[in-house]
C-alpha cells in the first residue's frame, strides 16, 4: 500500500478520497488554489499545499505544480478524482516518469479511450454494438460534417472527439442547423479540450443513457458492478442517476454487462472505469464511450453493491488483484443520487455566495457528500456542484419516498440550489413510473428568452 497519497482535486470528490485513505491508513496531502484556502478538503487532509491562484489552469490543471507538491511532500501516489486532470494521459504519464503511482488506468488507455472515433472503431471490431457515425479520425470542417450527416441521415449528434461531459455536443436535425451549430460545437471543443476534431453519430430518439461500472486489475481480470441509469440530464449534463435501471430485465442486464466487460478486456484496461451505452426503446443498446476515471455518481453503485469504489481504485493502483469474482457480485435494493448545484433553480445560472446555514438530512439509507459548512463561501471559479444526496432503500418506490423527505429536510441558506427541481422531478408521474429518456428534462426548461441568457452549468 502507499505511504502517502496526494489528492489532485477539490470539493466533494477530494473529501471522498481523503476519507477512503483515512480508512486505509494512508496519510493524505491536499492541494488547493488561493480561492480554496478555507475549503473543507484542505482542513480534512493530513497536510495541504497551495498550488496557485483561482484560475484552474494555474492551479488544479497545472501538472508541474501538482507534481512538485507531491514530490516535495513525499507522496508516492496521486489520485485525480474526476474532472480536471483525471482523463489527461499526459498527466498520468508525467506521474509515472516522476516515480509516482497514478490512481487510475495507464496513460495509453486514457489516450486510447479518450480518442472517441478510435474507441468506436475498436469496439466495433470487438463486436460491441456501436451507433452509425463518422468513419476515420473524425471531422474538422463543416463540409466534412455535412457529408457524414447526409450519409447517416438526420437527426445526428455532433460530439467532440477528444472529450466528454456534454462539452461540444449538439443535436442537429437538418443541414442548415448543422451549418450553424457545427462551428459553435467545434469552438467549445477547442476551448475545453484544445481539439478541433469532431465526429457525428446518428441521433437516437427517446433513448436512455445507461452506464456500467467496470473494475479491472493488472492481471487481466475484469468484472462489472451493474448499471446506472443516467437519463435525467439537462443539456447533456447528468442531474439524477439511479440503480438499477427501471426498464432493464435480468437478461438484458447480463448482455449489456458482458459487452461492458468485453470493452474493458479488449484494450487491457485496469482500475475503475465506466462503459456508457444508449439504450433504445426496442431494447437494442449501443456503445457511446468509456470514461477512464471514477464517476460523480459512483456512490449509487456503492450503495447497491456494498463495494467501496475509491478504496478499490487505490488497491488496484497498488498492484493488488481483484478480490471478487463476477458471480460474487450481488445487488441489494435501489439507490438514487441527486446532484445539488449552487444555481438558480429557475434560470439555471450559478449562485455562488456565503453559506449561512447548512443542515444536511440524515437517517437510514441517506448519504450526503458535500464540501459545504456554515460560513463557507462557494467560489465562482469552479463547477457549481456542492453536494450529492444519495438515497438507498429496498425498492425504487421507497427510495423515492425517502428521497423526497431528505430533500425537504436539506437546508442550505445563503445560496440558491436546484433542490426544488429535484422535488419537481420526484413528483412527476412519468419519472415515478420510470417512463423517461434523455430528453425528459426539456419539460422543465425555462422560457426560451431566459434560457438564451443562462449559461449551461458545468458538470464534473
Amino acid at each position: 500500500m502507499f505511504k502517502k497519497l496526494l489528492v489532485a482535486n477539490r470539493g466533494t470528490i477530494a473529501i471522498r478520497i481523503i476519507r477512503a485513505c483515512h480508512e486505509l491508513g494512508i496519510p493524505t496531502v491536499a492541494v488547493y488554489s488561493t480561492a480554496d484556502k478555507d475549503a473543507l478538503h484542505v482542513r480534512m487532509a493530513d497536510e495541504s499545499v497551495c498550488i496557485g491562484p483561482p484560475a484552474a489552469e494555474d492551479s488544479y490543471l497545472s501538472i508541474p505544480s501538482i507534481l512538485s507538491a507531491a514530490l516535495t511532500y513525499g507522496a508516492d501516489a496521486v489520485h485525480p478524482g474526476y474532472g480536471f486532470l483525471s482523463e489527461n494521459g499526459d498527466f498520468a504519464e508525467a506521474c509515472h516518469r516522476s516515480g509516482l503511482k497514478f490512481v487510475g488506468p495507464r496513460a495509453r488507455h486514457i489516450r486510447l479511450m479518450g480518442d472517441k472515433p478510435r474507441a468506436r472503431r475498436i469496439m466495433k471490431r470487438a463486436g460491441v454494438p456501436v451507433l452509425p457515425g463518422s468513419d476515420g479520425k473524425g471531422v474538422t470542417e463543416v463540409r466534412e460534417a455535412l457529408a457524414d450527416a447526409k450519409r447517416l441521415g438526420f437527426p445526428v449528434l455532433i460530439k467532440a472527439a477528444a472529450g466528454g461531459g456534454g462539452k461540444g455536443m449538439r443535436i442537429v436535425r437538418d443541414a442548415r442547423e448543422l451549418e450553424r451549430l457545427f462551428p459553435l460545437a467545434r469552438a467549445e471543443s477547442e476551448a475545453a479540450f484544445s481539439s478541433r476534431t469532431m465526429y457525428l453519430e446518428k441521433y437516437l430518439e427517446h433513448a436512455r443513457h445507461v452506464e456500467f461500472q467496470i473494475v479491472a486489475d493488472n492481471f487481466r481480470n475484469a468484472i462489472h458492478l451493474g448499471e446506472r441509469d443516467c437519463s435525467i440530464q439537462r443539456r447533456h449534463q447528468k442531474v439524477i442517476e439511479e440503480s438499477p435501471c427501471p426498464v432493464l430485465t435480468p437478461r438484458l442486464r447480463e448482455k449489456m454487462g458482458k459487452a461492458a466487460v468485453r470493452a474493458a478486456e479488449v484494450v487491457g484496461y485496469s482500475n475503475v472505469g465506466t462503459v456508457e451505452f444508449l439504450l433504445a426503446p426496442d431494447g437494442q443498446f449501443y456503445f457511446i464511450e468509456m470514461n477512464t476515471r471514477i464517476q460523480v455518481e459512483h456512490g449509487v453503485t456503492e450503495m447497491v453493491t456494498g463495494i467501496d469504489l475509491i478504496k478499490e481504485s487505490i488497491r488496484l493502483a497498488g498492484g493488488e488483484p481483484l478480490r471478487i469474482k463476477q458471480r460474487q457480485v450481488s445487488f441489494e435494493g435501489s439507490a438514487m443520487e441527486f446532484r445539488i448545484y449552487a444555481e438558480d433553480p429557475d434560470r439555471h445560472i450559478p449562485s455562488p455566495g456565503l453559506v449561512s446555514n447548512h443542515h444536511p438530512p440524515g437517517g437510514l439509507g441517506v448519504r450526503v457528500e458535500t464540501a459545504l459548512y456554515d460560513g463557507y463561501r462557494v467560489p465562482v471559479h469552479y463547477d457549481p456542484l456542492v453536494a450529492k444526496l444519495i438515497v438507498h432503500s429496498e425498492s425504487r418506490e421507497l427510495t423515492m419516498v425517502r428521497a423526497r423527505a431528505a430533500l425537504r429536510e436539506y437546508l442550505i441558506d445563503g445560496i440558491r440550489t436546484n433542490i426544488p427541481l429535484h422535488l419537481k422531478i420526484l413528483h412527476d408521474p412519468d419519472f415515478q413510473r420510470g417512463n423517461f429518456s434523455t430528453g425528459f428534462l426539456k419539460r422543465y426548461e425555462p422560457a426560451p428568452r431566459e434560457s438564451a441568457e443562462a449559461p449551461a452549468a458545468k458538470a464534473s
